[in-house]
């Protein structure tokens, strides 16, 4: 059951979430062990046809309703939380048990106010170890991060970076690089544990192929809204 208590919470974690009934039951059971521990929990949900925002309400959750497009469902997010801490988690990301924990001592470090988690993809292909230590190991030496490495940042530094680009596709890429100017993130060694269902159902190889060229595009400036119907 959600925090009951009126002190501000010192961790928000904000799901964007959208027609996820099928997979929610187990979504909302991570969800719930972190607000037993005193987070902050809200999901956004961004129009399902489903019971997806039925479901999470029963359940006890915080749900905000706005239009489609995971930047705009963040954002959104970001406005209805409390705490000066936000972590933005995909629904298929599952944090490790001491995220809390580990955001608080990298928070109060004081040596950047935002960064993101190393990741674990878990699926069938034997790649995915593989595409996951390539994941890590780009974004520790660019700077850059996805949203699939659970982005955290303080509430001061979201809104100096203007929040999430309202844009179809790539808006964590761009907030890394908004908030890259601001200061180098903190890259934590722990994992988050990700969906490797894209790779499974598309092939790793073709996968990585198409990673690659939306990434490049984008890089020469293709606008999102093209690049957002070859991802899809």
């Amino acid at each position: 059951m959600p925090n009951a208590s009126t002190v501000k919470p010192e961790l928000s974690i904000i799901v964007p979430v959208l027609n996820e009934a099928a997979e929610l039951p187990d979504l909302l059971a991570h969800l719930t062990h972190w607000q037993q521990r005193g987070a902050e929990v809200v999901l956004v949900d961004g129009g399902s046809t489903d019971q997806t925002s039925n479901m999470a309400r029963d359940a006890g959750f915080e749900v905000v309703v706005t239009s489609a497009g995971r930047a705009n469902q963040m954002n959104a997010g970001a406005l209805a939380s409390h705490s000066e801490q936000l972590l933005f988690l995909h629904a298929d990301t599952r944090l490790p048990d001491d995220a809390d924990q580990l955001l608080s001592q990298a928070f109060s470090s004081g040596s950047s106010g935002w960064g993101r988690f190393d990741v674990v993809i878990e699926g069938r292909s034997k790649m995915l170890p593989v595409i996951a230590a390539l994941m890590n190991g780009r974004s520790r030496l660019s700077g850059i991060a996805t949203g699939d490495q659970a982005l955290f940042m303080t509430r001061k530094l979201f809104n100096k970076a203007g929040g999430f680009p309202e844009q179809p596709l790539m808006e964590d890429i761009e907030i890394s690089k908004r908030l890259k100017r601001i200061s180098r993130p903190i890259c934590l060694s722990q994992k988050v544990t990700t969906s490797g269902r894209r790779w499974d159902t598309r092939g790793s190889w073709p996968t990585i192929l198409l990673m690659w060229q939306l990434r490049w595009a984008y890089w020469r400036g293709v606008p999102t809204q093209q690049l957002v119907e070859r991802y899809r």
